[in-house]
């Protein structure tokens, strides 16, 4: 069995849930191991995402710990079996790793939710409006790898799925660069509104009494709840959440910032008049 150097978040998930359901199951990886007839040291390698596992090997697992959610296990086995080298693999080693697991969890998304506190969400920023926020990390990058974060967001952008963000007043009317960035990532906005799977709400500033909104968060729909994931940025890369009771927070919130935000026909018009005003 060949150990895997850097498991990708995706990899780590799939390994939890296992352990997850064996630890439901109220069985230790001793017991695990002699139930599938392997070694202890091979369940904990499967269970910290080191090794992979087999269709067969992961359905007698579900078996043995006796889950009987079908579609939670084959949405387990599509995760063990899938195979696709995507197009983030191309900056591996060139970008950190945590760039790329947020790739993978697009790709694989089923919906994207968003709440923007201070920037305007990555999927939907123009090129020039990147430039400016990557342009103001400390410390500073290097020209080549500006460029290369520029060039993955943009392929970032390319998403189908259905996706809303919710974009607080002060993220709107932040100058990340000059009056021509912000005016022209307005006006990029009001365009992505328009398509079939975006929709854009506003969180105004004259909005009483409205404390929910205080912290950026990204929640990925996954082919069922159980296996949704929130990511939030974190000094240094992004945080992945998974945990159930941590998940009906996040879904709780959300809605509650969804209905204090103002309709998309509302934003819509509300970004038209910054616009105007730049």
């Amino acid at each position: 069995m060949v150990k895997r150097r850097e498991p990708t978040a995706r990899q780590m998930r799939l390994a939890t849930e296992l352990r997850r359901m064996r630890e439901a199951a109220g069985l230790n990886s001793r017991q695990a191991a002699a139930l599938l007839g392997v070694s202890p040291a091979q369940i904990t390698h499967i269970e910290s995402a080191l090794a992979g596992v087999s269709e067969q090997r992961l359905r007698r697992l579900a078996s043995h710990y006796a889950c009987t959610d079908e579609e939670f296990i084959e949405a387990l086995v599509a995760m063990a079996t899938d195979r696709t080298r995507g197009w983030w693999e191309e900056y591996r080693g060139l970008l950190p790793t945590s760039f790329l697991d947020l790739s993978e969890l697009e790709h694989h998304a089923r919906s994207l939710r968003h709440v923007a506190i201070l920037y305007v969400p990555g999927l939907l920023q123009t090129e020039d409006y990147s430039r400016a926020v990557f342009s103001s990390r400390l410390p500073e990058l290097t020209g080549e790898e500006l460029e290369l974060r520029i060039r993955h967001r943009k392929a970032r952008q390319a998403f189908t799925v259905p996706y809303e963000a919710v974009i607080h007043e002060a993220a709107l009317r932040i100058r990340v660069s000059d009056r021509a960035t912000s005016r022209a990532q307005l006006i990029r906005l009001l365009e992505l509104s328009e398509a079939d799977h975006i929709t854009v709400r506003v969180i105004p500033f004259d909005l009483d009494g409205f404390a929910r909104a205080s912290s950026t968060m990204t929640y990925v729909g996954g082919p069922l709840p159980k296996l949704d994931t929130v990511v939030r940025d974190a000094l240094h890369g992004s945080a992945f959440i998974d945990s159930e009771a941590q998940l009906n927070t996040y879904r709780t919130s959300f809605r509650k910032v969804e209905a204090a935000s103002l309709e998309p026909g509302q934003s819509r018009d509300f970004i038209h008049r910054l616009a105007k005003e730049l």
